[in-house]
């Protein structure tokens, strides 16, 4: 299948099968997940127009699983109305706060269930995750998006709570997130390294406040970093 780009001023979005859902439910199912990916990737930079009629006619379909899809967006927080179209959704530094709150509560309560729960063959796997960063001759943000959710999923998959898991994913889905990569200086790469290590060894242990505390404090440090690269 060929892949078709759907090209904006200073960015493309690559609308093929690999970022679509293996079997999407609905034509609107597919578009949705293919412009959420361009958003949170950040191949669709904040405040840019998202206009109806321009995504039918890329894309080949009618206005109105593309009308459907950004709804849905809106409903993410990810994309607002704006002069009777849509725009890609800026977040101010409050509503960044807020999200890392959430994330907060959710991704800490996930590591105690991950400490409480996790098999030693889940413990191997992550250290292999975090082992595999450690080794990339790259600069830090090239592989840091990579390694690290990799990680963190690994951390939700091991704390085996379907509906966490579906809540701590949502809570990730901002472009911001994978902005902040981008970031890091090496220092900074090392020290959230540091911290995944920490948590990996508390999971190993079962140590489950701890687990929980070092989860908090480095969603905690993602955030100060995030708001001081920001301005």
């Amino acid at each position: 299948m060929q892949i078709r780009m759907l090209t904006y001023p200073g960015s493309s979005l690559a609308l093929g099968p690999a970022h679509a859902p293996a079997r999407p439910a609905s034509l609107t199912d597919g578009l949705y997940a293919r412009l959420r990916h361009g958003i949170v990737a950040g191949e669709l930079r904040p405040n840019q127009r998202l206009v109806e009629i321009e995504l039918a006619e890329r894309l080949n379909v009618s206005r109105t699983p593309v009308r459907e899809a950004l709804q849905r967006l809106a409903l993410d927080r990810l994309v607002t109305s704006h002069r009777r179209g849509w725009i890609v959704r800026e977040h101010t530094k409050d509503e960044i706060k807020e999200i890392y709150e959430c994330r907060s509560a959710l991704e800490s309560y996930a590591a105690r269930l991950a400490a409480r729960k996790a098999t030693t063959e889940q413990v191997d796997a992550l250290e292999v995750v975090l082992q595999r960063g450690m080794d990339d001759p790259r600069p830090p943000k090239e592989w840091m998006v990579e390694v690290n959710d990799a990680f963190h999923d690994g951390v939700i998959e091991a704390a085996q709570n379907a509906m966490l898991a579906d809540l701590c994913l949502r809570s990730r889905l901002y472009y911001f997130n994978n902005r902040i990569a981008e970031l890091y200086m090496p220092e900074e790469a090392m020290a959230s390294r540091s911290q995944h290590l920490g948590l990996l060894d508390a999971m190993r242990r079962h140590r489950e406040d701890e687990a929980e505390d070092l989860a908090r404090i480095h969603v905690a440090t993602a955030l100060r970093v995030l708001l001081e690269k920001l301005g």
